[in-house]
């Protein structure tokens, strides 16, 4: 991922080696890692159990934010594909509780966002 497109705010797959040592401390028992995707030092991340959204703060990113939201969480969703004129796809999630969707975007030349709506689909229909 460039930097210009991180700071743009376009989320690229995460490795999974990176995923499993940041998360290793927050993991419950049976817990397991399906995929990732990071924005510049933020990133989010989709288990067998949940979504984590992870927030780093400060100059060094040493403090962290962890939000936890269950699939039965998840109210709605929806992904929108790049087109001819688009720079980049696009993830909403509606969440119970939040009156506006959590949104993140991904890059045009990513095609994780397919990939994204089979995770979500696998795991809150």
């Amino acid at each position: 991922m460039g930097l210009f497109s991180g700071l743009m705010g376009n989320a690229s797959e995460m490795d999974m080696e990176e995923l499993e040592k940041e998360l290793a401390e927050i993991l419950i028992e049976e817990e397991e890692i399906e995929n990732g995707y990071k924005l510049v030092r933020d990133y989010f991340v989709f288990t067998n159990k949940r979504l984590l959204l992870v927030d780093k703060q400060g100059l060094t990113g040493s403090k962290k934010e962890f939000h936890s939201i269950p699939y039965s969480s998840i109210r709605h969703f929806s992904i929108e594909t790049a087109g001819s004129f688009d720079r980049d796809s696009e993830l909403k999630l509606w969440v119970a509780g939040m009156p506006q969707p959590i949104t993140k975007e991904f890059s045009k030349k990513s095609s994780s966002i397919l990939d994204v709506q089979k995770t979500l689909s696998k795991y809150s229909l």
